[in-house]
């Protein structure tokens, strides 16, 4: 996307209020119409799968699906904090994370599982693949990361945007929602041993996955 550099220059200045340049700057407002129309894209793709699972195999292979896009007040923060310059096409090409879409399943090998349906579609592209399950934060985060590059199609023109997509347990939704507040929270005392517990928490939530799996095998399978 070619703009004037008067306008590349004022896309995102910080002295202007987030609010306003989404309400003034038509270019801006456009590239974040077409990452929502990828969100939407990934989430159809996902439903269509859902709905297969369900009548072939009499069960869903995810829960429940949750989207997002970063707001323009965090898209600027995190420009300044890789000292990126403030433009469009710095949003597009150095950001993989404005759209994306949290899909929460029951068990972990149905995240595996779903994630390699939605990556088999023959105009989906794997950018990068970050496998926080097999891999553990230090923190204890678990979850399966996607950047995926997926065709929109507009009313004059076929465009490829990135998605984020995540792939989590109830369990380990439940415990990243919760760590997420409380890491925010201001004057924490004894924050090392509080981190530390949110570990152990956290290797507990992997282990009753583990278990409520080897619990789905005996019923559907008779054994582990």
């Amino acid at each position: 996307m070619r703009m004037p550099q008067a306008v590349k220059d004022e896309l995102l200045m910080p002295d202007k209020h987030p609010a306003e340049l989404w309400e003034r700057l038509e270019p801006f407002r456009a590239l974040m119409m077409e990452y929502q129309c990828a969100i939407m894209e990934v989430e159809t793709k996902l439903r269509v799968l859902n709905a297969e699972f369900s009548v072939q195999y009499d069960r869903n292979p995810f829960e429940s699906i949750k989207s997002r896009l970063k707001s323009p007040q965090s898209i600027l923060e995190k420009l300044h904090r890789k000292n990126l310059p403030l433009t469009l096409s710095s949003i597009q090409n150095e950001l993989a994370d404005v759209a994306g879409v949290r899909v929460i399943c029951s068990f972990p090998e149905d995240i595996y599982a779903l994630a390699e349906m939605l990556l088999a579609q023959d105009d989906i592209f794997l950018v990068e693949r970050k496998d926080y399950i097999a891999n553990p934060k230090p923190n204890g985060y678990r979850s399966l990361h996607l950047i995926v590059d997926i065709p929109i199609f507009l009313s004059q023109e076929k465009k490829r945007v990135r998605v984020e997509v995540q792939f989590r347990t109830i369990a380990m939704d439940f415990w990243a929602s919760l760590e997420h507040k409380l890491k925010y929270k201001k004057d924490v005392r004894d924050a090392e041993r509080i981190a530390a517990r949110l570990r152990d928490c956290a290797e507990q939530s992997a282990q009753m996955d583990a278990e409520m799996q080897k619990i789905r095998h005996l019923i559907e399978w008779g054994h582990e």
